[in-house]
């Protein structure tokens, strides 16, 4: 970390929003006019439409991410958290990732934090349940399902292999949907290779507490992709909420028990609790209070967007809807940044702030290999396409939006080839504990273990004596 006597503007977040508003900034500012110190647990931006796709190999993890120190030269980039914020001192408290806390000044502020999954106290599901928020959580998710194929295939327990090939879903938006979907698509291609494995014998389940699934998409699709769903084999049950999940045993408050050794978790997000240790001005579901420039309710140097932020949706409201609030999509996100870097370098020079406005342009959804719902706003028009040709539409949009043309070559590059040679079925489970195998090979022997086989060594030693003479 450099020090500086130019202002600083702290960017709280790596994420989508975090890494636009730095591009976005680094961008328009002047030579030598200010620093700007980008923070996050992570060296990397994870693209997380891609993750889906991630779990299911159709694109390579390490082209879901951006490194940060790679797309932001320009830039400080700390790999830690920001704890705590003083506003009266303005300065941040950073907690590396090894060694001692230390306090960062700044003069500008950009809070990026973006969510975490939004969990529920249910017995077993903090020690069962796998999220997809993160890239290691696709990677785990891949390695675990096609771990439990060979489980199945090499046990002649029935209720082992019961347990393994039945798969939980929880969520029914636009994470646990296409999850579900792309999944299912890999464990139809893998069990081609596992002789006692057949689609029939694999269960999954969908579980939803709303009356519908992908509501983004609106009604006519959402409906359009549970009956596909339904159609592939998946079970999917709404108005239906998972009581437990204790060792992998599921019950579901509509009656419905079922054993399983996969439980994914995708109902929801929620701000970063971290929030309310910055002082700042929340609402009611702890998100920070945001005006339409994007700056912070009651200060002129602080600015919040993303998926932590409550941002008024002037487009909607324009519209008639009244109280209405910006999304928590990457779409919004990445316009969001934009107008946020401009505002940021505005207030820098002491020009005006501009309002955030955006009217939704639609929503493209994947539910596997050649099958999707995509609703596209077209004036005061909406198309809604599904199947094939919304397969397509998901895929352009996305592989476009996907920040920096290294990932872009990198994502249609993986899709091309998948056009051309088969799905990869290879798990790499032991990625989980790498140290593993080493550790078995290198740790001591125990010392009654080594007392017995010098005796055992002593004793074959004196027979080999014996035949000798």
């Amino acid at each position: 970390m450099s020090t500086t006597e130019r202002p600083r503007i702290l960017v709280v977040g790596g994420g989508y929003v975090g890494l636009y508003a730095a591009r976005r900034i680094l961008k328009k500012m002047r030579y030598g006019e200010a620093t700007v110190t980008v923070v996050d647990p992570r060296s990397y931006m994870t693209y997380q439409p891609f993750l889906p796709e991630a779990a299911a190999g159709s694109i390579s993890p390490r082209h879901v991410v951006v490194p940060l120190r790679r797309v932001l030269p320009k830039a400080e980039v700390l790999t830690g958290r920001v704890t705590e914020i003083d506003q009266d001192r303005k300065a941040a408290t950073v907690t590396p990732l090894v060694g001692e806390a230390y306090e960062l000044p700044f003069d500008y502020l950009v809070v990026a934090l973006g969510a975490v999954s939004r969990t529920f106290p249910i017995p077993g599901l903090a020690e069962q349940g796998i999220g997809m928020k993160g890239v290691e959580e696709a990677i785990g998710l891949r390695n675990h399902v096609l771990e439990q194929l060979d489980k199945a295939d090499s046990t002649q327990d029935e209720e082992i292999r019961r347990k393994a090939l039945t798969f939980v879903f929880v969520g029914g938006g636009f994470a646990g949907a296409e999850t579900v979907g792309e999944v299912e698509d890999l464990a139809r291609d893998a069990a081609k290779y596992y002789p006692s494995i057949k689609r029939e014998d694999m269960r999954f389940i969908l579980v939803d507490v709303a009356d519908k699934i992908l509501p983004e998409v609106g009604p006519e699709l959402g409906t359009w992709g549970l009956e596909h769903l339904q159609k592939r084999g998946v079970e999917v049950y709404l108005k239906t909420g998972m009581d437990s999940c204790v060792d992998g045993h599921v019950v579901l408050n509509n009656g419905l028990e079922a054993d399983s050794n996969t439980i994914v978790w995708t109902a929801g997000v929620k701000p970063n609790p971290v929030l309310s240790r910055y002082g700042l001005p929340l609402g009611p579901r702890g998100h920070v209070d945001t005006q339409p420039t994007l700056q912070v309710t009651g200060t002129d140097y602080i600015w919040a967007a993303g998926d932590n932020a409550q941002i008024p949706d002037l487009a909607a409201r324009a519209a008639g809807v009244e109280n209405a609030w910006c999304p928590p999509n990457a779409q919004h996100a990445l316009r969001q940044a934009k107008v946020l870097g401009d505002n940021v370098i505005s207030g820098l020079r002491g020009f005006p702030q501009g309002d955030y406005k955006h009217a939704n342009k639609g929503a493209v959804a994947g539910l596997g290999l050649h099958k999707g719902v995509a609703m596209i706003v077209v004036g005061k028009s909406k198309i809604r396409l599904k199947g094939r040709l919304a397969w397509y539409m998901h895929r352009a949009y996305h592989g476009m939006a996907v920040p920096t043309w290294n990932r872009k070559i990198r994502v249609f590059a993986d899709w091309t080839l998948g056009m051309f040679l088969k799905r990869e079925v290879v798990s790499l489970g032991a990625m989980e504990n790498p140290r593993e195998e080493f550790y078995e090979a290198a740790r001591p022997v125990p010392a009654a273990a080594s007392a017995g086989a010098k005796d055992a060594g002593a004793k074959d030693a004196d027979r080999t004596k014996a035949r000798a003479s």
